[in-house]
């Protein structure tokens, strides 16, 4: 009888798991940052005096949750001990979410009935239902060809161009793969890519590992599978690649108008440097968090066009953050739907369903909220102006890891708030997403129709 009871319990924990899956992934996440504070906190860790509580707990966090957020000089304040376990934090991160995010779709479409199923099978080509063990092995396989490919041309280019030791030229080219394919943005560098402003055998390889990390495991492995048929792409691969490549062209084009002049960013560079400076800036504001350009000196227009991009993000299913750019680009086929008075919201012959659409605007709205009240929270209680606290707060959602250069000197606990914002920016979309849909259910009645006026 106790034998049975036993079991009788595990399956019910086992059940209630399935039901709010979203609590496993919390707690996998927040064992994740406990672990690696610990190790922090350890003397080995840091090049010099022990970290402080805060600066450890920031720092896993920032690793863990693959943001990039700093309150010390990485390659200063800690030790090749302290460097690995960040590396660790960043890689487990990156391919915890993308495997969360994955397996969870499992979920979803297992909890669906058989037609929501067939439907969701056609529209996105995904992984199969209980193709649990194929989905990890695709997302550990994919992320280490991309970091070994980006590794070995980072090792020669800092061996051959910059004389590092082949073994310190080795740690960089792993470290800074990672930390790109990941979307985290740590870097061994004091001033992050600024040293290689104008040098495409760094900033390229970077760029493209961001690009292919925040593209998201289903768009890679639809690519993968038809690359030569685009006809058959589903359409959220569809949007997926047309967001990210009009993001990728409109921010170059932004940061090239805004900071052409700019003598303290890019205005001493030749044209080929300010070309590959804005591209490099466009790619990592969504959301990696490198800067090869000082961020700190930007004008405050550019800030404001970095916080959009940061806001948008990227891919679905990927390593990096934001509300992602197929919920913006629901929301832009909503809104020109309704100014040209269509009855259904369509893309690319394919009409979007109504709860989709209350889905993008769900979590959209949502993420206004995370940042805007925050932020007016901490310039309250702050020195700083609200475009600088803005700017921190929303890098610290959208997990991106850009800076004004204000991290470090902010109060502990405001500090404590973007960890808080690292967390939720991290984890929030790809849970709240998740409940969205299995909340979902039928009603056997409708309740008479009225129209408030709009505008």
């Amino acid at each position: 009888m106790r034998f049975s009871s036993s079991g009788g319990h595990e399956k019910s924990r086992g059940a209630a798991l399935r039901r709010r899956p979203g609590q496993l992934v919390i707690v996998g996440f927040l064992g994740a940052i406990a672990v690696g504070t610990v190790l922090l906190l350890l003397p080995v860790s840091a090049a010099g005096e022990p970290a402080s509580f805060m600066e450890a707990l920031f720092t896993a966090t920032s690793a863990a949750c693959v943001t990039g957020l700093i309150v010390t000089d990485t390659p200063v304040f800690w030790s090749g001990f302290g460097e690995a376990v960040i590396l660790v934090l960043v890689q487990l991160g990156g391919l915890g979410v993308m495997t969360v995010a994955s397996l969870l779709g499992v979920l979803v479409s297992r909890r669906l009935d058989l037609s929501s199923r067939l439907v969701a099978a056609a529209s996105t080509r995904t992984v199969g239902l209980g193709d649990v063990r194929r989905t990890l092995v695709r997302v550990v396989v994919i992320a280490f060809v991309v970091e070994a490919v980006v590794a070995l041309i980072l090792t020669l280019r800092f061996a051959v161009a910059y004389d590092e030791p082949l073994g310190r030229a080795l740690w960089h080219g792993v470290f800074h793969a990672v930390s790109a394919y990941n979307n985290a943005g740590f870097a061994l560098f004091s001033l992050s890519l600024m040293d290689f402003v104008a040098d495409p055998w760094i900033c390229l390889p970077i760029a493209a590992a961001t690009i292919v990390g925040g593209l998201g495991l289903p768009v890679i492995l639809e690519l993968l599978r038809e690359r030569r048929r685009p006809a058959r792409w589903s359409l959220h691969t569809k949007m997926t690649l047309l967001m990210t490549g009009f993001l990728l062209v409109g921010g170059t084009g932004f940061f090239l108008v805004t900071e052409w002049d700019n003598a303290a960013t890019m205005g001493t560079l030749d044209t080929g440097g300010r070309l590959l400076a804005s591209f490099t800036q466009s790619v990592q504001a969504r959301t990696a968090g490198f800067n090869s350009l000082a961020t700190g000196e930007m004008h405050t227009e550019t800030w404001l066009g970095t916080i959009i991009l940061m806001f948008i993000g990227a891919g679905s299913a990927g390593t990096a953050g934001g509300i992602k750019v197929t919920t913006f680009a629901v929301l832009a086929v909503v809104i020109w739907s309704e100014l040209r008075g269509d009855p259904d919201a369509s893309a690319f012959d394919r009409r979007i369903s109504l709860a989709t659409q209350r889905q993008a605007l769900t979590l959209a709205l949502l993420a206004v909220a995370i940042v805007v009240l925050p932020s007016l929270w901490m310039t309250a209680l702050s020195p700083f102006q609200v475009d600088e606290i803005l700017f921190e707060v929303t890098s610290a959602f959208t997990t991106t890891g850009l800076s004004t250069g204000i991290t470090a000197q902010l109060a502990w606990y405001h500090q404590v708030v973007l960890c808080v914002l690292m967390f939720v920016g991290r984890l929030g979309p790809i849970t709240l997403g998740t409940a969205l849909v299995l909340r979902a259910r039928g009603r056997l009645y409708r309740l008479p129709e009225s129209a408030p006026i709009i505008g």
